[in-house]
């Protein structure tokens, strides 16, 4: 007991003397760990109302507590299951196409030698990623328009008849998912350039002095180097399957386009903001929250395995 009594005191006492020593530090983290404390753990508190009938008038500790009742109301609505399965396949789309875009890019931008005409077309790709998602979805209803519209104008020089993209609903989530490489391609780029740039060019030189080509020197240096952030990306990418642009959607889809539009995230601001429904919205919100820790759960216990790289 005596033995416990004193490896504590002496564990507080090292603790005491590197907070001393580093007490600068902790006061240049303070304002960073306040933010995070107000904004990301206080808020918690409100987390409840997912299992309580939830009445403004009689505040969160005084609504009654019904456990799982908005989340059995949740799986047994056929309007919601079309919410997962519009929002899954959304994820999954802009996963399977958007992840790769940016290694692909980024291995491009790697093969030119010439810095000038490098910086140019990577400032060129970046430069959508500036623009506000209100702008974005402007210029894609424009490009988009039946009569004067740039892809009905391409589609009818080639003989075809103008399609209503924006009116028709399976052409809601190629204008998403495509509108949203376009955005984000560049951008993506840069965390991969950076994994690259760490590869010395005396590798290249000995590869291409054994007689390795372009590709040969991608598949054998170059891919192997970025291993490591493209599994970090993808678990953390994974875990935002669930997880669409909100604001992207809402101002993109419409009544017609419901079908293969309607996500969890607008569903929940119809049912929770509209319709005042908070109890229904926030256990909506916890139950994608939750499921999409699973996935990134499992993402991470796969890489682990595979390939040894892990967030933890």
């Amino acid at each position: 007991m005596e033995q416990n009594k004193s490896a504590l005191i002496s564990r507080a006492a090292l603790f005491l003397k590197r907070l001393k020593k580093q007490y600068i530090l902790i006061l240049m983290c303070l304002p960073a760990l306040t933010i995070v404390i107000v904004f990301s753990y206080f808020p918690m508190y409100g987390v409840q109302i997912a299992f309580r009938d939830y009445k403004t008038a009689f505040g969160i500790w005084g609504s009654p507590w019904v456990g799982l009742k908005h989340v059995r109301f949740f799986l047994t609505n056929p309007f919601a299951m079309r919410t997962v399965r519009n929002t899954f396949l959304l994820g999954i789309y802009s996963f399977a196409w958007g992840f790769p875009a940016p290694i692909l890019l980024a291995l491009l931008f790697n093969e030119i030698y010439r810095e000038k005409f490098k910086k140019l077309v990577q400032t060129i790709t970046y430069l959508p990623y500036f623009i506000s998602t209100v702008v974005i979805v402007g210029m894609l209803r424009n490009f988009a328009m039946v009569d004067g519209g740039l892809f009905n104008d391409i589609i009818m020089f080639f003989g075809g008849e103008p399609i209503n993209f924006f009116g028709k609903p399976e052409w809601f989530r190629t204008l998403y998912v495509s509108s949203g490489i376009w955005k984000g391609v560049g951008w993506g780029t840069i965390i991969y350039l950076a994994a690259l740039s760490g590869v010395s060019l005396e590798l290249y030189d000995a590869a291409a002095i054994d007689g390795a080509n372009r590709i040969q020197r991608i598949k054998n240096i170059a891919i192997p180097a970025i291993i490591p952030t493209i599994c970090i990306l993808m678990i953390l990418n994974i875990g935002g399957i669930l997880g669409s642009d909100f604001e992207k959607v809402m101002l993109m889809y419409n009544e017609s386009t419901y079908s293969t539009a309607d996500v969890i995230a607008t569903y929940v601001y119809r049912e929770g903001i509209e319709s005042a429904r908070f109890s229904y919205s926030a256990a909506v919100g916890l139950m994608t929250s939750v499921v999409s820790f699973v996935f990134v759960f499992c993402a991470n216990f796969i890489s682990r395995k595979v390939s040894e790289v892990s967030l933890w």
